[in-house]
């Protein structure tokens, strides 16, 4: 009997009978595409990414990612690798690639287009096959990266004044940590961009108290700057591990100055009243006793004298 299958010469996706049986056994269609395009990709890919290679909105494909779970078929999330930088994996889309896509669908056209005019510039198409990593490969719905070109958009515009645009690496790079975190709706990006713009503004109170001005800070010191109010620390409690760095190191040192921080950080001190409190100079002994140190040294000679014959 020759069969049914028509051979195509590229049986490379092969399933195990574990696997089989227990995708037959559960009877969800969509469970069992999902776990052949991970297949086809040697599982190095986010399920989620595989939205846009399936046509799928977001809540069918976490449903059959759900499923794969419950079926022991993929990883548990918090064990999965971390998603590689753009740099280090993305797919190589060909200008046909981009062009299917573009004629295909309708959404991913009309995001282009809004990000063209949200740039003020026609997308090249190493521009648009970043994009399309973006929506196709990480993953995010097409509201949510316009929302991240305009965060990008005026950050950079900010940073460097009226008509700098960013670069699509500089978004790519930009969406990538926003999937690192989790934001993938509407609205976590909402809830993040509000949380954002909320420490922009604090920002100046952290400049001042370390004696640096009414500038700007550099993109590495807005770094600590966020990592600081991460941690909890207002201005004011910065100031105090400032005081402690020049007192030390007779000059602003970063690193020392984030190396207290951080040190405050994991013993809980975080208010300035926490931190005058708990945090004492290392060798420094509990208070005595009322007149326990008196009877120490009375003790003291008197074993001395008795040393001497006196």
């Amino acid at each position: 009997m020759a069969g049914c299958l028509i051979r195509t010469g590229d049986e490379s996706v092969t399933l195990s009978g574990t696997a089989v049986r227990a995708l037959l056994a559960r009877g969800d269609g969509d469970a069992a595409l999902l776990y052949v395009a991970l297949l086809r990709h040697n599982g190095t890919v986010m399920p989620r990414s595989l939205a846009g290679e399936l046509r799928w909105e977001r809540p069918r494909i976490e449903t059959a990612e759900s499923v794969l779970r419950e079926l022991g078929l993929i990883a548990p999330e918090e064990k999965q690798e971390p998603l590689p930088l753009p740099a280090e994996e993305r797919p190589a889309y060909t200008p046909g690639d981009v062009a299917d896509r573009l004629e295909e669908n309708g959404e991913f056209r009309k995001l282009t287009d809004e990000v063209e005019r949200k740039l003020g510039k026609r997308l090249s198409t190493p521009d648009v096959s970043a994009l399309l990593g973006l929506y196709d490969y990480v993953g995010l719905p097409a509201d949510v990266i316009y929302l991240l070109v305009c965060h990008c958009a005026e950050r950079i515009q900010r940073r460097f004044g009226e008509g700098r645009r960013p670069t699509m690496r500089q978004i790519e790079k930009e969406g990538y940590a926003w999937a690192r975190m989790g934001i993938d709706s509407q609205t976590e990006a909402v809830a993040y961009l509000k949380k954002y713009a909320a420490r922009q503004g604090s920002l100046p109170a952290y400049m001042r108290v370390l004696q640096l001005g009414d500038r700007a800070p550099s993109p590495s010191e807005e770094k600590y700057l966020a990592a600081w109010q991460e941690m909890g620390f207002s201005p004011e409690a910065v100031a105090l591990a400032y005081d402690k760095t020049v007192l030390k190191c007779h000059e602003l040192r970063w690193a020392y100055l984030n190396g207290i921080l951080k040190r405050w950080d994991e013993a809980g001190l975080h208010t300035e009243e926490e931190i005058r409190q708990g945090d004492r100079p290392a060798g420094r002994k509990t208070p005595a006793e009322p007149g326990r140190d008196e009877a120490w040294m009375r003790q003291y000679a008197s074993n001395l004298r008795k040393e001497r014959g006196e």
